[in-house]
């Protein structure tokens, strides 16, 4: 089993991917929109952790091409049906493509990554990414990796913590970053610097 991921993590959401995804809101990301203002309609963008499907669905509808992926069989199924589509079972230590798309979204889903791990998921988003494609991430804020109630990891990072771990991980360069008042998540939004 990969390090990559947490087992107790994914068997969390195997188990509970209909009352999890049903105590949701229905409502897509507050960042989305501003993440899709960014591209051109018609983008070619990676979904990872699509959850229910709310955001590609959001994101189809706005006239791109999406590609929603998660790594919880049990999620996905959910979510294909909701979208009417295939959505691909994959893992985020699974991703590898070069040069494929113009964007990645991962919407509340890497901060599961364990922190001494997360560079390498990074890279491949990178290698993945067209030159001049974008990133868009959220995770945790915090100083240590924990778990919850529901034995769910979590890697807590600061805003320089994070930056340096993409920072390691490949030629990102970062477009934007920000901290919530209180928040329990930061924004990045990267690009990939190379030519």
């Amino acid at each position: 089993m990969s390090d990559l991921f947490d087992a107790k993590t994914l068997d969390y959401y195997s188990g509970e991917a209909e009352r999890y995804l049903s105590s949701r809101p229905d409502n897509v990301s507050r960042h989305l929109y501003s993440f899709l203002e960014q591209l051109q309609v018609g983008a070619h963008i990676l979904e990872l952790g699509c959850g229910a499907g709310r955001d590609a669905e959001a994101m189809i509808a706005a006239g791109f091409e999406v590609d929603p992926t998660d790594g919880v069989p049990e999620i996905a199924a959910i979510a294909a049906k909701r979208l009417q589509r295939d959505v691909r079972v994959m893992r985020f230590d699974e991703l590898d493509v070069l040069n494929k798309y113009d964007a990645v979204w991962a919407n509340a889903g890497l901060h599961h990554v364990p922190r001494i791990q997360l560079p390498l998921v990074l890279q491949s988003l990178f290698q993945a990414l067209k030159p001049g494609g974008v990133h868009f991430a959220n995770y945790k804020r915090g100083t240590s990796d924990c778990r919850d109630t529901k034995h769910r990891h979590y890697s807590h990072l600061t805003l320089e913590s994070l930056r340096e771990l993409y920072e390691s991980s490949a030629d990102w360069e970062i477009v934007s970053s920000l901290e919530y008042e209180g928040g329990m998540v930061m924004k990045v939004v990267l690009l990939p610097g190379w030519q």
